[in-house]
């Protein structure tokens, strides 16, 4: 038990930070936060409900004199992204995050840290639990399984909440206000393929690369980290035109909106060509730390024999999937001609895994700012890998958050923020996907604006948490409440 978080200040809401990094909340698994929010609710005395799908609302009167003030929603996501190093052992249905404190950051040792968005949940519990606090009526919205599709916020039925305007707690930049943001997409392309007994006087090795940055598929997608899948099928193209190459297996990457940070394949090489593929790796290696010199500083390419396996994909296969794999957009695609700085539209080649005997599910994330160019971009990719004769299937999807550079209640926390801190704050859109689109269209003429503390590495076992953004967050939230 890491008693250090706890001593942090403000200590309201550092304690209920450490309370929720106790209760596994993995996507897909938050039934444990939700029963403890339902029952904090209980205990403290207030109304809450939640939905079919799990959606938690919690509200609380104004307080004195407040009580006849319009109602405003706090709202965030109770999941978190379940990213650890390989060499890590964390079960994240049943094991509490380690924190730690590491100088003005909060990490975990080896795992991803939840504070996006437990640090969200930690300022609304710290709120709901204040009795010295001055705000009008306030409904606070917990939604399930942002990070995996936003199905809480599309599952969520009009109504769920009154107010009129909505303050998102899902942001990771102190000092700034974001009111818009981008529409997503997933497409999952299912690759089947064929084998043959592997050739037994053939050298096979397990090739890994690891120990790249990752990160967020939104916010990070421009700072020009490397995609683990990408590279290592970069590196898999270039021996397949040199050699007689025969891949047995390809696994990289875990989640949609996580850039791959790891990525390993099995291969079989003629033995004579044994010390060239050897050469080759190591010259790859060199270009590859030319390439991203600081930008990925823990950059490992690793290569070790193994047995030879039962079988092989069969060369026609093999060759299909090396192909588009390597031909596969990835990255940043266009940059927004609206707003200097932005980027309107990226693709993420997120995940390879096994799904059944002889098939992988290669998942794939598009993102943009423009409704139309993210479908675009999701067609492009199955027209590129129909080539391949590999058939995709498309998520729902959700829709971008139109800015609205007039809102009221941004202009109201903008100037909140100036007297505070004597700056004016930064209002921005951001490519990383918000709930806010969703509310929106469920609640047209919904008022909205998102800040939050500022964090690093987020859906990536890097994760922090800056401590001193932490306090400057928790002054603006309750004394923009104050005043709206």
């Amino acid at each position: 038990m890491n008693q250090n978080i706890k001593s942090l200040e403000p200590a309201l809401i550092w304690n209920y930070f450490y309370e929720i990094c106790q209760i596994p909340r993995p996507s897909g698994k938050t039934k444990a936060i939700q029963d403890w929010l339902l029952n904090f609710a209980q205990e403290k005395g207030f109304e809450s409900k939640t939905d079919t799908i799990g959606n938690v609302l919690i509200s609380k009167p104004g307080t004195n004199g407040y009580e006849k003030k319009p109602a405003i929603v706090l709202q965030l996501h109770m999941d978190m992204v379940a990213e650890k190093n390989a060499d890590v052992t964390h079960d994240f249905e049943k094991d509490p995050i380690d924190t730690y404190i590491d100088g003005e950051w909060v990490k975990a040792r080896g795992t991803t840290l939840g504070a996006d968005n437990g640090i969200g949940i930690a300022a609304q519990l710290a709120v709901l639990a204040s009795n010295d606090l001055e705000h009008g009526p306030v409904e606070c919205l917990f939604t399930v399984d942002e990070e995996t599709g936003l199905f809480g916020a599309f599952a969520m039925e009009a109504g769920f909440f009154t107010a009129n305007s909505l303050i998102n707690l899902d942001s990771e930049d102190e000092g700034e206000l974001f009111i818009g943001c981008a529409g997503g997409m997933n497409t999952k392309f299912s690759f089947t393929y064929q084998t043959e007994p592997a050739p037994a006087d053939f050298f096979y090795v397990n090739i890994s690369l690891k120990g790249l940055t990752g990160g967020h598929s939104g916010d990070d997608i421009e700072k020009g980290r490397g995609n683990a899948n990408h590279l290592l099928a970069r590196f898999l193209w270039h021996e397949n035109v040199e050699t007689d190459l025969r891949l047995t297996h390809f696994k990289g990457g875990n989640l949609s909106n996580a850039i791959p940070r790891e990525a390993s394949c099995v291969i079989g090489v003629p033995w004579n060509q044994k010390e060239q593929l050897r050469v080759n790796l190591n010259c790859y290696l060199a270009d590859l730390e030319d390439e991203f010199g600081d930008i990925e500083p823990g950059l490992k390419l690793e290569m070790e024999s193994t047995t030879v396996p039962e079988d092989v994909l069969l060369k026609s296969d093999s060759n299909r999937f090396i192909s588009v794999m390597y031909a596969s957009l990835t990255g940043v695609i266009a940059m927004s001609n609206k707003l200097p700085g932005l980027v309107e539209t990226s693709l993420n080649l997120a995940s390879v895994k096994q799904s059944a005997e002889k098939e992988w599910i290669i998942t794939t994330s598009q993102r943009s700012s423009v409704e139309t160019t993210k479908h675009a971009l999701s067609d492009r990719l199955e027209a590129l890998f129909s080539l391949a004769g590999i058939p995709a299937t498309h998520g729902d999807g959700y829709p971008g958050w139109n800015p609205n550079p007039d809102s009221a209640l941004m202009k109201k926390v903008a100037s909140t923020y100036k007297d505070l801190f004597g700056k004016e704050p930064k209002v921005k859109a951001i490519h990383a996907g918000l709930e806010c689109g969703l509310f929106l269209e469920k609640c047209p003429g919904l008022d909205m604006v998102s800040f939050g503390p500022t964090m690093r590495g987020v859906h990536s076992p890097d994760e922090r948490l800056h401590i001193p953004a932490v306090a400057g967050f928790w002054t603006l939230l309750i004394e923009s409440l104050k005043r709206i």
